[in-house]
Order: C-alpha cells, then structure tokens, then sequence
C-alpha cells in the first residue's frame, strides 16, 4: 500500500559538496535543523570505509531529528548503519534483491528516465520511483535531456509515489508537485544563498504542507 513521503527530500551529494566547498555532515545537519525529514546520501567516491563512516554520522543525526536517511546504491551501508532505506538507478543492484536484502519497512527507491522505466519500476518492490531529469541539470549525468513534467505525471498515474528530480529549485518544485510528484528531490539548489538551513525553510514554505496519502492515510515522517 503506497505510503506519504514529505514534499521536499534532501539529496545530500558529495561530489556536490565538495565542488561548494561544503562537507555533507555540516550540509545534512543544516537540512535537518531547517525541517527536511528524508535525507538520501549520494556518495560515489570513496572506500567502503568512508562511505560507511560517513553514511553513519548522517544517520545519527536523522535520527536525532526524527528524519529518515536513504543510502544511495549501497544496500550493505543501508543495512550496517540501520538507515531507512536504499534508492537504487537503473544499472544498479535489481529492486527485488535490495528488497530482500532492507526488508519490507525500509524505503526502496528507483530511478526512471522513460514511460518503459517507470511502468517496469510500477511492477516492483519499489516504495517510490524517482522520474527525471525533469528539468535540464548539470549535477548528474543520466544520459538522457530534460523528461518535463509529462513524465511526473505518467509516473503519478502508477498510483505509486513519484519523486521529481533533475533541476528542481526554489521556483519550479512546486510546479513539480502540482503536475502529480509526491516529493521533489533537491541538490543543487539547498546550496544557493550559502545558507542551506534557510534554503530548506524556504522551499518548505512555498511547497504544499506534509498530507496524508489519500489511499493509505500513512505517514513516513514528520
């Protein structure tokens, strides 16, 4: 049964962070204290070692804050760190195996670039799908231009929830969540202004407030 998810979730990128001179602890800590309450932590670099020191701060501060902590990729840092989740893209492990690996309550997450994509993501053990680029970014290179908003709501007709991602800032997230996402994924954007624990605040005014699901009634976080 689809869950809710918040409307903005917090893409802690580590190639992000080091080209603006910003560690992703400080960065994380500053989304928390600003209300993000779902966290995913991009890290592509980097031993096992220091993807799980590191993935293990950020959890200890989501919790802290009541937040959840999704690890991209990486099922074993997910499971060793006690994180909420695992979001996987499409050359990564299958969602099947992430599933078994998290179990049922975790959050499994998968990205999608095309119609084909998100009706094959519909069909798995995935707790959202990620649709995008939906606008044109420079952050990650997926192969693919800007989907638009055609794709969110493809994505929304699934009945899952979508997550819009791919240039999504201050001005355009909402347009984003009217066109059917359930959350918009932010990167670049937390970081405009230098002041991300404000930057959070002001995407949280402008987007809609955290509803229920209209088909579960359930919360992931507050």
């Amino acid at each position: 049964m689809p869950i809710a998810l918040p409307p903005l979730y917090a893409i802690i990128d580590t190639a992000v962070c080091r080209q603006r001179g910003v560690t992703p602890v400080l960065l994380a800590a500053a989304c928390l204290r600003g209300g993000a309450r779902l966290l995913q932590l991009r890290c592509k670099e980097g031993s096992s070692a220091t993807v799980l020191a590191l993935a293990s701060k950020i959890q200890a501060l989501a919790w802290t804050h009541g937040g959840r902590l999704v690890i991209n990729d990486r099922a074993d840092i997910a499971m060793m760190t006690g994180a909420g989740g695992v979001h996987v893209g499409q050359d990564d492990l299958p969602v099947a195996d992430v599933r078994r690996l998290v179990g049922p309550e975790a959050l499994v997450g998968r990205s999608t670039h095309t119609r084909e994509q998100v009706d094959q993501a519909a069909q798995e053990a995935v707790t959202y799908i990620a649709v995008g680029p939906v606008f044109g970014t420079a952050t990650k290179d997926t192969g693919y231009t800007a989907r638009g908003l055609d794709l969110v709501r493809h994505g929304a007709a699934t009945g899952l929830p979508v997550v819009g991602i791919g240039g999504i800032t201050l001005d355009n997230a909402a347009a984003v969540l009217a066109a059917g996402a359930s959350s918009v994924a932010v990167i670049s954007d937390l970081l405009t202004g230098a002041d991300p624990e404000r930057r959070v605040r002001m995407f949280l005014a402008r987007l809609p407030p955290f509803l229920r699901h209209p088909r579960s009634g359930r919360r992931v976080v507050d």
